[in-house]
């Protein structure tokens, strides 16, 4: 006859659960309330933040935006802006994403000098940049007269204000991309090359299919950092308007005028970064 099992001594499901209770995500240390001093700060962090945008929304005179951002300089302005900061985000690209590979996948002498070169356009004064795209591509600069030669003149056309945007932008781009191609798992890549494929095929049909979201990534904030660029593009391409003052050029000078038109337009370069960072809200402000 069967002995019954004793109902005060667990199962082996019972135990299991009772373990795989205790080690869940609530096994951690407690969390503890921060110190009043440390909440103070992140409030005063977070409103130093804040404030701006809400100064802008609070001052904006919506009664003359549909008037305002209709006008024939706001509509060509914003239209300027698009085209260059997309042309610039594919320029960027072109050019990045080889770099991120050299950089990610190759080892050479001098590589955190070129990483560090790469860097330096995030954290140089946009000023700078223009002046130093001037002395590179200017009709005086180091390559000024062989582009001359080649009928192509960059300094204060549509074409110089696309490259001034590039120049600032690309590095988030190369950053991203690289990041990416150090997260994939080499077996996958590794698998397709015993199987016989090529090197071009195993890049096209598995490299980028799965540093996809970082090439998106990276191309998308590329082109928010192109949007909003001012410093490298008043310097090498000037503010002619139709031709080279996208809208935070148009920002500044209608600023000196109409200072309501300028918060207006400061809205609309607000709402596409925004747009832009909650189209990549599962990368970058997840909190998992």
């Amino acid at each position: 006859m069967p002995r019954r099992a004793d109902p005060h001594v667990p199962t082996g499901r019972e135990s299991e659960r009772e373990a795989g209770r205790g080690a869940g995500p609530k096994a951690g240390p407690p969390r503890r309330r921060p110190p009043l001093a440390i909440v103070a700060l992140a409030v005063a962090a977070v409103a130093f933040v804040a404030l701006p945008l809400v100064g802008l929304v609070v001052n904006a005179p919506w009664s003359q935006a549909a008037t305002q951002l209709t006008s024939e300089a706001s509509l060509v302005a914003l239209r300027l802006s698009l085209v260059v900061s997309t042309s610039a985000a594919a320029l960027a690209l072109v050019l990045g994403l080889p770099l991120a590979w050299v950089l990610a996948r190759t080892t050479f002498p001098g590589r955190g000098i070129v990483r560090a070169g790469v860097v330096l356009p995030l954290v140089l004064p946009p000023v700078v940049g223009g002046v130093g795209l001037l002395a590179a591509l200017g009709r005086r600069g180091l390559l000024g007269g062989l582009l001359g030669r080649l009928g192509i003149q960059l300094p204060f056309t549509t074409g110089g204000a696309v490259v001034a945007a590039a120049f600032v932008s690309f590095p988030l781009l190369v950053l991203a991309v690289e990041a990416g191609l150090r997260s994939l798992d080499p077996r996958f890549e590794l698998a397709a090359s015993t199987m016989g494929a090529s090197r071009w095929y195993v890049w096209r049909r598995v490299t980028l299919p799965l540093l996809a979201p970082q090439i998106v990534a990276g191309v998308a904030l590329a082109w928010a950092r192109a949007l909003g660029e001012f410093g490298a593009t008043i310097m090498f391409a000037g503010n002619l308007r139709g031709t080279t003052q996208t809208l935070p050029l148009a920002v500044f000078e209608r600023a000196q005028t109409d200072p309501a038109g300028a918060i207006l337009l400061s809205l609309v370069l607000v709402a596409l970064s925004l747009a832009v960072l909650v189209g990549l809200r599962g990368r970058f402000l997840s909190t998992r």
